[in-house]
């Protein structure tokens, strides 16, 4: 169990990097400044693609916030040292 909770540990930053990247990437939409589509009929497509982008972002801080920095195991541990 030990070595699972060690790679989730040194894995977890490496997630959240890939999903910033990935954000990053996706976040350039010059595909879509010209598209005169309205989704749900009065929202440009560019406007919906950016909502989902920050969509995007808050699940990566989520996670960051989960995956990345788990107080609580730091916090378990050190009440199992004493």
């Amino acid at each position: 169990m030990t070595q699972q909770t060690n790679a989730s540990k040194h894995s977890g930053p490496l997630i959240i990097t890939g999903l910033v990247l990935l954000l990053l990437i996706l976040h350039q939409d010059n595909w879509f400044w010209t598209d005169g589509t309205l989704v749900f009929g009065f929202v440009p497509m560019a406007l919906f693609w950016h909502a989902c982008i920050s969509l995007g972002a808050v699940a990566t801080w989520f996670l960051a916030t989960r995956i990345a920095w788990p107080l609580a195991d730091e916090t378990d541990e050190q009440e199992g040292d004493e």
